[in-house]
């Protein structure tokens, strides 16, 4: 995500602040640390760096703030920093330890300083509070931040050892396509790309609220640019968290439509959507986040019909935001009714949910506060936490599957689950890999259950990592993968990581690592297709990935 053109002023602006702290001494005799947003190298006089007593990185939280699009303000008087994007207010002062956050104290690892103008807070609040993603290299001294959507990185462990060459498969020629990516092979093959809508990541941008022309503009451009590319089908977010992009008698208008959450944009946007993609040939597949009930945690900016008004004993805060509990049969109920809406009411080719089941990142400390519900509802008996967890998300995906197939039998229903379903150090049948967050084990998500049971049509593990990822390699984990779906009626399609393409994690300097994970692919006769994440880094064509897809599906 590019910084606003309007930060370089305020920029400016900011070095008039006082400098009333300084990095530690010595700091500056190590190589400087280097930011990188969603791809692009964040800019800053001052360098991210870590405080040797606390092991804690300090980074400047206006420069990436702003480059997600926040709203920041400061106190000269108070050295107060405002900070506020979509549902969230963040209060940080100078000196403290303690951050308010939507009205709440948040403890921080180490106090809020002030270095060179800018505000410097932990890495650590940064990540959960803007729902960031974070990703350290110890050896190129590089944080890499990526915004929300499905881009789970897996939570692995960073390596400094050389990655090793992974095995390389004879190459068969990969099947036929018509002309722009069309034809009757193209209809066998999934090339898909989701499209975010949460804080207007895809689609519609934040500069076509309130005007209707301008949104369907942005569609149909979008549309032309991924076919072009030789995409058959999108994958639209139009549930970002308890919302909708369509009128609804259950959740309230999404606020990326136009900027007021339950404001009606004038026009029924999925319906569009639908219309102008099927007009091409292309599939349409309405994206639902299941359990996100809100990106932050205040309810007053919430409608009245919003889930966590109507119904607040349904929700868990954690983590700055709010989520419906997974664990009350009723609320698990109410999900697959406005799911119902969306099937029932409209031609969709299919039904997508991507990995939001149980949030990750609990700690001792810091947990989903589901015990009053898990004595509650806990039927079975189940001693531990985690199966009742499973048992809930299993009920769920399956009761999902069962209505929606009911009601239109040829409709697709698949799943985006973590690209690491176990470790082998936590299960001998798990992938050989070192991955720090599991579906199984952090999201409660057992996957493996609903392809044995035939639960689902499909699914897309995201393996968002390089064919030389030591620790979390592509090709293993598109093996395992395969063997799972192997003998089932299951499909596998593979999500993959465009938006990772100039990064500095390992593998990711040339974009001719999407086409070696393709063309790994051919070699596997389980694998059904692809799906990209996401629509805005296809489109802005990181180290030249536009015309090598274009080689790829429509050329060849």
């Amino acid at each position: 995500m590019k910084l606003r053109t309007w930060l370089i002023p305020l920029l400016v602006m900011m070095m008039i602040i006082p400098m009333v702290g300084s990095p530690k001494a010595g700091a500056a005799s190590a190589k400087e640390i280097q930011i990188y947003l969603d791809g692009a190298l964040v800019p800053s006089d001052t360098s991210p760096y870590i405080k040797p007593k606390e092991n804690v990185t300090m980074v400047p939280l206006r420069v990436i703030s702003e480059g997600l699009g926040a709203r920041v303000e400061w106190s000269q008087q108070t050295k107060t920093a405002v900070i506020q994007k979509d549902n969230n207010t963040l209060v940080l002062v100078i000196g403290k330890k303690t951050a308010e956050v939507n009205g709440e104290q948040v403890g921080l690892d180490v106090s809020v300083e002030n270095v060179n103008g800018r505000t410097m807070v932990p890495i650590r609040f940064v990540s959960e509070q803007l729902g960031l993603q974070v990703i350290w290299n110890q050896s190129l001294r590089t944080i890499t931040l990526v915004s929300s959507g499905p881009t789970n990185n897996g939570g692995e462990d960073d390596t400094t050892s050389e990655p090793s060459q992974p095995s390389q498969p004879s190459q068969p020629s990969k099947p036929s396509t018509g002309e722009n990516g069309s034809g009757t092979s193209a209809k066998k093959e999934m090339r898909g790309v989701w499209v975010s809508t949460v804080s207007n990541l895809d689609w519609p941008s934040n500069k076509s609220y309130g005007n209707i022309e301008s949104q369907k503009a942005e569609y149909i451009a979008l549309l032309d640019d991924v076919q072009a590319m030789g995409m058959n089908a999108v994958f639209v977010q139009v549930r970002p968290s308890a919302d909708a992009i369509y009128p609804s008698k259950l959740v309230p208008w999404s606020t990326y439509l136009t900027g007021t959450a339950g404001k009606d944009p004038g026009y029924d946007p999925l319906q569009f959507l639908i219309e102008e993609t099927h007009r091409r040939g292309m599939e349409f597949h309405a994206w639902f986040n299941p359990f996100r009930a809100s990106t932050g945690t205040d309810t007053t900016k919430l409608p009245a019909n919003h889930v966590a008004n109507e119904h607040p004993d349904w929700i868990v805060k954690f983590g700055g935001k709010l989520y419906i509990n997974p664990g009350i049969p009723e609320a698990r109920e109410h999900i697959i009714s406005a799911i119902m809406e969306v099937v029932n009411g409209y031609d969709i080719d299919g039904v997508h949910l991507d990995d939001y089941f149980y949030p990750t990142g609990e700690t001792a400390s810091s947990k989903f506060n589901d015990d009053s519900t898990f004595y509650k509802y806990n039927s079975m008996k189940l001693s531990n936490k985690g199966d009742w967890r499973r048992d809930n998300i299993n009920d769920f995906v399956q009761k999902l599957g069962g209505t929606v197939h009911q009601k239109k039998p040829n409709i697709s229903y698949g799943i985006s689950p973590y690209g690491v379903w176990r470790n082998q150090a936590s299960d001998v049948t798990g992938s050989n890999t070192k991955a720090s967050v599991s579906a199984y084990d952090s999201t409660y998500a057992d996957v493996r259950k609903w392809i044995q049971n035939e639960w689902v049509d499909y699914v897309t593990p995201q393996i968002y990592w390089s064919m030389t990822r030591t620790i979390v390699r592509y090709d293993i984990l598109a093996d395992w993968w395969a063997n799972e779906v192997k003998g089932t009626n299951v499909k596998l399609y593979i999500g993959h990581a465009p938006y990772k393409i100039s990064t500095p994690e390992i593998g990711w300097n040339s974009a001719q690592e999407i086409i070696d994970q393709l063309k790994y692919n051919e070699n596997i006769s389980e694998i059904s297709g692809s799906i990209f994440f996401s629509a805005k880094d296809l489109r802005r064509n990181p180290l030249g990935l536009i015309p090598l897809l274009q080689s790829y599906y429509v050329n060849d």
